[in-house]
């Protein structure tokens, strides 16, 4: 059985393949490319559940980064088991025909999402520690357990503060702007090189940070000059991961999840909504909680795409109308289109907004920043009700910002409680995102492959990932 390295550049698309990517460029040219037409949403959990189950979100039921749990009544994002992603998975079809052939395979899945607890024989993804001091350590699971320390003691701790928040894609003290992907690329060698798995799943999330932070193009239409120098950095890391599998006898596929467009309008829906009557808020500690299921209507923010749900029935009329006159919203997709775009499924919002490709929407639902909730200026990728790209920025209110950090560390230290309450409330800070089919197939996801004859096509859908992949491997 042949063996492969697939690596998820996050954000590449062809606009970014050229001058500033040299090794990509090049690699793109030895073999062949296609544009994916995007997963719906666009976005990682999404994009990745399409690919490794060669189903859309009315199978496998990944219709977003997070939806609402209508059993439980809350608003769940970035969970980690795989057990939610329905159907078969690639490494399943993989095993099926080694039985067939009598060769054993064996997977890996460097930090794609939904990473643990799946039957994958290797698998290492950021997970975070919470004593019951309330105190958080930045820290990583893996499978076997004996993973994680082993790549720690070779490689160190994981440089989570580049992986997620203010310092992602940026240097800081805490290391290189690049240094989350760094550490995955090198833990996906050390992984390689124990031990020889048959596919390996590799994530790269380097780019992803200031395309959301500057957008992806200048005022005159051309490559944002704020993002050469991610490009270099990411084509650096794809460039060695490549001439190490290819020293290996492992042939390379580079994809992606999705291409950041430039976006300039922000979108409040719960911020209508409550103005209506419709969403409903609690006082704690002075400070406003969304109480989603006491709400009549309310919004999960997912970049350009907002999931509607609708505890009272029959305000679906009005709720409309009103979508209808909100600037920044392009369409609504009710029961019949749902069906049509394969996100038909019970973890759905009843309706599903989409933005303009200028728009997006936040998750935000006060109307004093006062009141704002004490996790709305901290990172908290799990308490907010939705997606919250402001987490990349500090806010430029705070005088000398990186002294409050450091006071906020010292405090950390010395075992006492504190809220690193460092992130604004400016949702037009943020230039890029994604979600929606781009205009322009060049802003696209793309598959990458050193072997032409497995891609036929110039444009493949996203559920046609899988098996573009499993063409790979000899046992077919």
């Amino acid at each position: 059985m042949n063996r492969l390295a697939v690596i998820n550049v996050v954000g590449l698309t062809e606009a970014l393949i050229g001058e500033h990517t040299p090794r990509i460029a090049q690699y793109h040219k030895r073999g062949a490319l296609a544009h994916i037409a995007p997963a719906f949403p666009a976005v990682t959990c999404t994009a990745q559940s399409n690919y490794l189950t060669g189903k859309v979100p009315a199978e496998h039921g990944i219709v977003g980064n997070g939806w609402f749990n209508r059993e439980f009544a809350e608003t769940q994002f970035w969970k980690q088991s795989n057990h939610v992603v329905h159907g078969k998975k690639i490494w399943d079809a993989l095993r099926e025909q080694s039985q067939i052939v009598d060769r054993k395979s064996s997977i890996a899945n460097c930090f794609w999402w939904f990473n643990m607890y799946s039957s994958v024989d290797f698998s290492i993804t950021p997970r975070p520690m919470y004593p019951a001091d309330g105190r958080k350590f930045f820290d990583v699971y893996s499978w076997p357990y004996s993973i994680r320390e082993e790549i720690k003691k070779e490689l160190g701790e994981f440089p989570f503060f580049s992986f997620w928040g203010p310092a992602a894609g940026i240097d800081s003290p805490q290391g290189k702007a690049d240094a989350a992907s760094r550490w995955i690329a090198e833990a996906a060698k050390w992984i390689e090189t124990k031990y020889s798995p048959t596919l390996n799943l590799i994530y790269l999330p380097h780019l992803d940070y200031n395309l959301q932070r500057h957008g992806t193009y200048d005022d005159a239409g051309n490559l944002n000059p704020k993002i050469y120098r991610d490009l270099r950095e990411i084509d650096a890391i794809v460039g060695d991961l490549i001439d190490f599998f290819g020293k290996r006898g492992v042939p390379v596929v580079l994809l992606s999840e999705y291409g950041i467009t430039n976006v300039d309008t922000p979108i409040h829906l719960n911020r209508i909504f409550r103005e209506r009557g419709w969403l409903t808020v609690k006082d704690e500690l002075g400070l406003e909680i969304l109480d989603a299921g006491a709400s009549q209507v309310f919004a999960v923010a997912d970049h350009q795409v907002a999931h509607i749900y609708l505890n009272d029935a029959s305000l679906e009329k009005s709720v409309r109308e009103v979508l209808e006159k909100t600037a920044g919203v392009e369409k609504i997709l009710g029961h019949a289109e749902k069906i049509a775009a394969g996100i038909e499924h019970p973890r759905a919002g009843d309706l599903i907004a989409v933005a303009r490709e200028n728009a997006w929407f936040t998750y935000y639902y006060w109307l004093d920043d006062a009141r704002a909730p004490d996790f709305a200026r901290t990172v908290d990728i799990h308490r907010k009700p939705g997606y919250d790209p402001v987490e990349l920025f500090l806010d430029p209110r705070i005088p000398v910002v990186k002294l409050k950090i450091a006071w906020r560390l010292l405090q950390k230290r010395l075992g006492l409680r504190m809220l690193m309450d460092v992130i604004p409330l400016d949702a037009t800070l943020v230039k890029g995102s994604h979600g929606r089919r781009p205009a322009d197939k060049k802003d696209w996801p793309v598959f990458i492959t050193s072997q032409p004859e497995f891609l036929s096509a110039k444009e493949v859908e996203s559920t046609d990932v899988l098996q573009i992949l499993l063409r790979h491997f000899d046992t077919l």
